[in-house]
C-alpha cells in the first residue's frame, strides 16, 4: 500500500478539492499519512493569489522532496496553472496537475507511477497534465461524503471568474465562470446531512456568478434559488455563504435570503478599498457609496448581521488622502471583521505594471492602522451580542487558560466557549453570551 501525504494552501475551494482528492485516494487503497512523515507520494495543493502564496507553494514542494528524496512530489492547482514553464523547471516537482484535472487524480497518478516503474525509476522523469483553463466550459465534478471539518461542510458550487480586477491573477489560473448543477449540489448535501453535518458553507471562486453563462449581469445569478433548495434539505440547520460580490446584494436577493430560516446572518462582501479613485484603478465595478448601500440593505433585513470584508492597502499610486478616505469609510461601515492585505505585486496583472508602486514600509504602516481599527470594530460588534440569546454550533474541545472548554460559533460566526467536560461536538445549543474570555472569544452559558 502506497502512503500519501497532503498539504493544502489557499482558499476554501482548494480545501474542498483537497478533501475530494484524499477521499478518492482512500477509496483506491492509498494510505493517507501526516505531511511531516516519510511518504511515498506528497501532494501539495498550491495557491498563486499573491507572490507570497507562490513562495509558500515552492517552499512546501521543496520541503516534501527533502522529507523523502525518493518520493513522487505532485504539484496541483493554481501555482501550476499560472506558471507552467517555471513550475516544470523546479527539480522538486515530479508531476504537475493543473486546475480542472484534480477529479482525474487517480488515473493521472497511476499512469505516471507505471511509467516511472517501467523506466527503472528514472529520477528525471517528469509528468504534466495542464489544460488551457481559459477555454474550458466544463465544471469539474466532485462529490464528498465527509470533509476535513467534522461539524461544518464547505461545498464548492462554482469555479472561475470573469471580473479581471487589475491586481488579480485568479481568472488566469481558474478560467471563466462555470457552475455545478443544482441537483448535484443538493444530492451531495443530503448525503452530508445523513452523515451528521448540520452546517454547510457554499463556496466558489466567484460565488455570486453561480448559474451565470457569462457577462456581469448579477440579476441572472441563480444563487438565491440554490440557497432556497439547500434550505429544504432535511438535517441542514445552517447555511453560510462564501465571499459575495457587492453588486449581487439587492432588495429582492436579500429579502429572499431573510425568508430562508437556515441562512446565517454572516456576510462577507469584498471591498478592497473605500476610495473611489483606488477602486477605479483596481477595476472594481462599484463605488464606495454603492457598497455602503448594499450593507444598509443587509442591515434592513437582518438584525445586527456580521458583515466582514477584505481590504488591500498600498495599491499603486495610493496617496495618504486616498488611504484616509478608506480608513474613514471602514469606520463608517463598522465591520465585524476585516482581512487586511498589503498589496502584493503579481506578475502578469495590469497592476504590476502600474507606476507609483508603494514602498513596503508605507504599506506596513497603513496595514497597522487598519489592523488596530479592525480590533476596535470587532470588539464593539461582539459587545453588542453580550447578554443576548445565541445559538452555538459546538465544534471542538480547547484548553484555554488551563481549563477545558467546548468551543464553537454562533450564527453570526462569533467564536464562543462553554466550560464543560461534556463532548458537544456537532451539537447546537441555545443560551446567552455572558463575557469576554479572550479578545476574540465570548463565554457561553446555556
Amino acid at each position: 500500500m502506497r502512503s500519501v501525504a497532503f498539504h493544502n494552501l489557499g482558499c476554501k475551494v482548494n480545501g474542498y478539492e483537497m478533501d475530494y482528492m484524499q477521499q478518492v485516494l482512500k477509496e483506491n487503497g492509498y494510505d493517507i499519512v501526516p505531511f511531516d512523515t516519510k511518504a511515498d507520494i506528497y501532494i501539495i495543493n498550491t495557491c498563486t493569489v499573491t507572490n507570497i502564496a507562490d513562495r509558500k507553494s515552492r517552499q512546501m514542494l521543496h520541503r516534501a522532496k527533502k522529507l523523502n528524496p525518493e518520493a513522487v512530489v505532485v504539484a496541483v492547482g493554481c501555482y501550476v496553472q499560472a506558471g507552467t514553464e517555471e513550475t516544470l523547471k523546479d527539480m522538486s516537482i515530479d508531476l504537475a496537475i493543473g486546475n480542472n484535472r484534480k477529479k482525474d487524480l487517480i488515473p493521472i497518478l497511476e499512469e505516471y507511477l507505471a511509467k516511472k516503474e517501467s523506466s527503472d525509476r528514472d529520477k528525471t522523469l517528469k509528468g504534466k497534465t495542464i489544460i488551457d483553463i481559459g477555454s474550458t466550459h466544463e465544471y469539474e465534478s466532485m462529490k464528498l461524503t465527509h470533509t476535513a471539518e467534522h461539524t461544518r461542510a464547505f461545498i464548492k458550487v462554482q469555479d472561475g471568474c470573469n471580473q479581471f480586477c487589475s491586481y488579480c491573477i485568479i481568472p488566469y489560473a481558474r478560467g471563466r465562470i462555470r457552475s455545478r448543477e443544482m441537483e448535484e449540489v443538493t444530492e451531495e448535501i443530503k448525503g452530508l446531512a445523513e452523515n451528521g453535518y448540520k452546517e454547510v458553507v457554499l463556496t466558489g471562486i466567484h460565488l455570486s456568478s453561480y448559474g451565470m453563462s457569462g457577462g456581469v449581469d448579477f440579476t441572472t445569478s441563480r444563487l438565491l434559488s440554490l440557497i432556497q433548495r439547500v434550505g429544504e434539505v432535511k438535517g441542514i440547520e445552517r447555511i453560510r455563504l462564501g465571499s459575495l460580490e457587492p453588486r449581487i446584494i439587492t432588495e429582492e436577493f436579500v429579502r429572499g435570503l431573510s425568508q430562508c430560516a437556515s441562512i446565517c446572518p454572516h456576510f462577507h462582501l469584498s471591498l478592497q478599498s473605500g476610495c473611489d479613485t483606488v477602486l477605479e484603478r483596481m477595476n472594481r465595478k462599484y463605488s464606495a457609496e454603492q457598497y455602503y448601500e448594499k450593507v444598509c440593505i443587509l442591515r434592513e433585513y437582518f438584525n445586527q448581521p456580521a458583515v466582514t470584508t477584505d481590504v488591500i492597502v498600498g495599491f499603486p499610486k495610493e496617496t495618504e488622502e486616498e488611504f484616509e478616505k478608506t480608513r474613514q469609510f471602514l469606520q463608517k461601515v463598522g465591520f465585524y471583521e476585516m482581512h487586511i492585505f498589503k498589496y502584493s505585486r503579481r506578475k502578469g496583472t495590469p497592476a504590476a505594471a502600474m507606476e507609483g508602486q508603494i514602498p513596503e514600509t508605507v504599506k506596513a504602516l497603513r496595514s497597522n492602522v487598519l489592523l488596530e481599527l479592525d480590533r476596535e470594530m470587532s470588539r464593539k460588534y461582539r459587545e453588542k451580542h453580550l447578554h443576548k440569546k445565541a445559538q452555538v454550533l459546538f465544534e471542538e474541545e480547547k484548553i484555554i487558560k488551563g481549563r477545558k472548554y467546548q468551543t464553537g460559533h454562533t450564527r453570526e460566526y462569533i467564536r464562543t466557549a462553554f466550560e464543560t467536560g461534556e463532548n458537544l461536538s456537532g451539537q447546537i445549543r441555545e443560551g446567552s453570551l455572558t463575557d469576554f474570555l479572550e479578545p476574540d472569544i465570548l463565554l457561553f452559558r446555556p
